[in-house]
């Protein structure tokens, strides 16, 4: 009875075992252990997501060594451009050890930078944002400018999916100066880690400029150069199909190629977010010379969930017939997840 019980006791140790060794482990200087997972490393500060907290941020002084069995990006002193480790293992107080065939031990003060791999087929993640502002000024001239948008993606093994949009509205006393809405759907499939093929809709309606109602429809390569927990990038290039309706009653069938991007970065351990996206487009044949639509801001993180951002906007169209050139700077709150 002694022995079965034993037994039974060394099989509950060795199947615990994965599971404490799946956690990654933090060490403070004050002696208090923290386990979760390194999300990432950048400016000094760590992020660990944990069970007990959500995600929590300590910044590299206040570490006394780390350890995880899981393969990081590390950027350090002795190798800037970044070297793939199968592993941290603690070592003395500020310093950890790498762990790729042969160890090195670093200053954990020299480590700019530790960012996990993301994997190319993984279970659905989804991940967006929506930004709203609202300012209503009663005073000599009374403004009510409205001006919501939102961008999210998700991804499931090789497909990734793109959906954003926006409303803007802007009144002035009774003269109304902006009043439009768009929406974007974009499919990705990936080939390899990088390359991917993009098809894409887009529609556009404005109540005030010349354009009216735009509709898109395109395909194209694509190219990721990075998408990790530090931000993304990515270009594409596509051949589009167009149809313009104008306030003149007038309409513009034709093609086109169009460039597009979208970056951000995160900054200090995703405390501060650097954003830009857009697009710009050539017709092949049309009255229409060419097109820009894009954006870029910063974000301030206020809490996990909430930022407050600042960004700029600007739409130009450049017809034989007239055109439109506008710019909008809001400043607003957002959401993410």
């Amino acid at each position: 009875m002694l022995l079965m019980l034993s037994r039974l006791l060394l099989c509950l140790a060795v199947a615990s075992t994965p599971l404490t060794v799946l956690a990654d482990t933090v060490w403070l200087k004050n002696g208090d252990r923290l386990t979760g997972k390194i999300k990432l490393y950048d400016g000094g500060r760590l992020v660990l997501a944990t069970d007990y907290a959500g995600e929590v941020t300590l910044t590299g002084d206040k570490i006394a060594t780390l350890q995880t069995d899981r393969n990081l990006l590390v950027k350090h002193d002795q190798d800037a451009t970044g070297e793939h480790s199968k592993g941290l293992e603690a070592a003395d107080s500020g310093k950890v050890t790498l762990v790729n065939g042969s160890e090195q031990t670093v200053p954990i003060a020299s480590i700019e930078q530790m960012v996990p791999p993301r994997p190319l087929l993984e279970d659905w993640v989804w991940k967006g944002q929506v930004d709203f502002s609202v300012d209503h000024t009663m005073a000599e001239n009374d403004v009510e400018d409205y001006d919501i948008n939102f961008k999210t993606n998700a991804r499931h093994g090789m497909w990734r999916h793109n959906l954003q949009g926006e409303y803007n509205r802007e009144k002035k006393d009774d003269s109304v100066s902006v009043d439009n809405y768009s929406a974007e759907y974009a499919l990705d499939r990936f080939l390899d880690e990088h390359w991917f093929w993009q098809g894409q809709a887009q529609y556009k309606r404005d109540w005030v400029e010349d354009l009216e109602k735009k509709r898109t429809v395109g395909t194209g390569p694509g190219y990721q150069f990075w998408d990790n927990e530090l931000g993304s990038f990515s270009l594409a290039g596509l051949v589009n199909r167009n149809d313009y309706e104008f306030s003149d009653d007038e309409k513009d069938h034709f093609y086109s190629t169009s460039v597009k991007w979208d970056y951000n970065r995160y900054l200090l351990a995703k405390q501060f977010e650097l954003f830009t996206n857009g697009e710009v487009s050539k017709p092949l044949t049309s009255k229409v010379e060419y097109e820009v639509e894009s954006e870029a801001g910063i974000r301030y993180k206020l809490t996990s969930w909430a930022s407050l951002s600042l960004k700029g906007e600007w739409d130009r169209l450049s017809a034989e017939d007239g055109g439109v050139n506008q710019r909008r700077y809001t400043l607003g709150l957002g959401v993410g997840w």
